[in-house]
């Protein structure tokens, strides 16, 4: 029955991914690869690698997320729509 948990965030993840890259907001893309991250934490969380899972916990939802949002909000916005 694991595998049912092992294919509902693959698509999650497939989900997110194509969201990132489709979303026309720079923020909400940073959310959703923020998303993508803790979904990788936790696939690698249950692959029993917890090192690389709490790396990546860190780093790509932690930090990076920080990251672009600070970067994001230096930046000003303007409507091209």
């Amino acid at each position: 029955m694991i595998w049912i948990l092992d294919f509902a965030l693959l698509l999650f993840m497939i989900l997110c991914a194509i969201a990132a890259i489709t979303v026309k907001d720079l923020l909400h893309a940073t959310i959703i690869l923020a998303a993508y991250s803790l979904i990788m934490t936790v696939l690698w969380a249950e692959l029993n690698a917890p090192d690389v899972a709490f790396t990546e916990a860190t780093v790509g939802a932690g930090i990076t997320t920080v990251l672009f949002i600070a970067a994001i909000a230096r930046t000003r916005r303007s409507s091209s729509d």
